[in-house]
């Protein structure tokens, strides 16, 4: 078939596709103009995190301003071990209904706009000579669940931005309860020594950034098991982004 010809037929196709299956609103389920978008309604309920934010989390702080050097509450009672972090959205709305469908309910399709949201958080870290590197499951859970919806966010994000991905860098050496319910100080001690490299990988960050992808973060306490795991591998300096911040925990 002659280029022309398998562009028009492409095109037929597509039209034929979208008549069928029209386009609707990842959030709700309504009809939208374009593929793996929100509805009116539903962008209206999504926070996404702009202007002035923490340095290490990415959530939102008073005043103006588009770059900080500052800290939330939240960091500045807990040291950080790594550089920087940024997230997308707030956890709260219909960012809190996509994140938990992505992440149990095998709606892949959500990662789409979700990368785009992430792009733009990024755009305020250093990611130079980076490896972006997914938080990773437990085998069980991950048996459960069928995927890592961390790796699935770090690998569209590695690509969306050129960057280099390895999925494997980090294993979850125990497994860990649900921690919805766990406090900021129960979170820390039941994620020490819970995330460990991968001797498979042990020269590949040596005096290299590592960029960590997670969908949440709450405590931090996740993100700090695996930076200091990433730091064992002899990585430079470790940042980390998330889909989502929850704002406030206890």
């Amino acid at each position: 078939m002659h280029r022309p010809e398998h562009k028009r037929f492409v095109r037929q196709v597509q039209t034929a596709l979208h008549l069928l299956y029209p386009p609707r609103c990842v959030g709700c389920g309504e009809l939208v103009e374009a593929d793996f978008g929100l509805c009116g309604a539903c962008w209206k309920d999504t926070p996404l995190i702009g202007g002035l934010v923490c340095n290490f989390c990415g959530v939102p702080l008073p005043g103006d301003g588009q770059v900080s050097e500052t800290s939330c509450d939240d960091c500045m009672a807990v040291t950080r071990p790594w550089q920087q972090g940024r997230a997308a959205l707030l956890y709260q709305g219909t960012a809190r209904k996509l994140v938990l469908r992505l992440k149990h309910a095998d709606r892949h399709d959500i990662a789409r706009p979700a990368i785009s949201w992430m792009q733009r958080a990024a755009q305020g870290l250093n990611l130079q000579d980076v490896i972006v590197v997914p938080i990773p499951l437990h085998w069980r859970r991950f048996l459960r669940r069928r995927y890592n919806q961390s790796a699935l966010l770090a690998q569209s994000l590695a690509q969306a931005m050129g960057l280099e991905y390895c999925p494997d860098f980090l294993v979850r050496s125990k497994p860990t309860p649900a921690l919805e319910a766990a406090t900021r100080e129960e979170r820390f001690a039941l994620l020490r020594g819970a995330i460990v490299p991968n001797p498979r990988h042990h020269k590949l960050a040596q005096g290299r950034s590592v960029l960590l992808v997670d969908d949440v973060i709450t405590s931090g306490a996740t993100f700090s098991a695996a930076t200091h795991a990433c730091l064992q591998s002899q990585a430079s300096e470790v940042r980390v982004i998330a889909l989502a911040r929850v704002a406030m925990h206890t």
